[in-house]
Parts: structure tokens; sequence; C-alpha cells
């Protein structure tokens, strides 16, 4: 049996309320994973390309600021 599904069934057998204190965690987890993602591909210059055409755009008065 895998952890992966070893942790199934420990989730599966949780009393609600520990399942979700469980998911409150799992969803601030994610949201801080997701967090860092985007911070590292904002300094490696990911987003560059997105920016650049969006300030074009809004130059050229085909956006406009929200």
């Amino acid at each position: 049996m895998s952890e992966v599904e070893k942790l199934e069934a420990r989730i599966r057998n949780l009393p609600d309320r520990e399942l979700a204190v469980l998911r409150d965690w799992f969803i601030e987890f994610e949201h801080q994973n997701w967090d860092r993602q985007i911070a590292s591909d904002f300094k490696a210059g990911k987003f560059s390309k997105l920016i650049d055409a969006a300030r074009a755009e809004f130059d050229r008065g085909e956006a406009r600021e929200i």
C-alpha cells in the first residue's frame, strides 16, 4: 500500500470535525504553495511578456485601468 493510499484510508476514517480542520489546513497549504510558485515565476521573468503586452495594449487605448 502506497503512502497516498494509507493517507486516504486514514482521512476516510476521520471524524467530521477533524476532517474539517484538515480541509482548512490543506486549502491554506495549497494557497501558500501557489503564492510561492507565482513569486518564483515572477522573479524568473516568466510574466514579463504578458506584462509588456498588457502595458502596450493599455498604451494603445485598447484596455482600461480597473
